[in-house]
């Protein structure tokens, strides 16, 4: 799996399951009448995407993702394991996440209120490493993979060689079109 669609991903997983507990923490708390619990949910939320929107800036998503890519090992073979496979060995506890705090939505809504606020933070905090990665990717024409592994183990790469040899440098003028006849 390339490790820019997994960072995607997971971005959109993160934003999906902060979305959806919002929305268990609002309609939660208005069943139960808990004014309190809505609007502390929306203050911590404003808090959180400002945070997040922080943390979220190009050059700190270019420095967080310097040390996995310089990680990376170098290879000519792409890796066997299936896209699909890799994607929930890594993801899977985005999803046990928003399923246990949802679960807590009908019990304690301010649980649930507070992890969907932890979920804008982080997915507005990774939005730009895809973009970060995808810079270098273009930049030394390769591409990186993720190695699959455990979700709680750090992320490993393996570099691969993309296509930017066949690239022409940015600014270079095209070349002529082919003669006719």
């Amino acid at each position: 799996m390339l490790f820019v669609d997994l960072l995607r991903l997971t971005v959109l997983l993160i934003g999906g399951a902060g979305s959806v507990l919002g929305l268990l923490t609002v309609v939660a708390a208005n069943q139960n009448t808990a004014y309190s619990t809505v609007y502390f949910s929306a203050g911590w939320w404003i808090i959180a995407a400002l945070i997040g929107i922080f943390l979220g800036s190009p050059s700190r998503a270019a420095g967080a993702m310097s040390r996995t890519l310089a990680g990376a090992q170098t290879q000519t073979a792409l890796p066997t394991e299936s896209a699909g496979r890799i994607a929930f060995q890594r993801l899977w506890p985005i999803g046990a996440f928003a399923i246990g705090a949802g679960a807590l939505a009908w019990i304690w809504p301010q649980v649930t209120g507070v992890g969907a606020g932890f979920a804008i933070l982080n997915a507005l905090a990774w939005r730009g490493r895809e973009r970060a990665v995808t810079a270098i990717e273009q930049r030394d024409g390769v591409r990186f993979y993720v190695e699959p592994g455990s979700a709680f183990a750090p992320v490993k790469l393996i570099r691969t060689p993309g296509l930017g040899r066949d690239r022409m440098p940015a600014g270079h003028p095209p070349p002529p079109p082919p003669a006719a006849g």
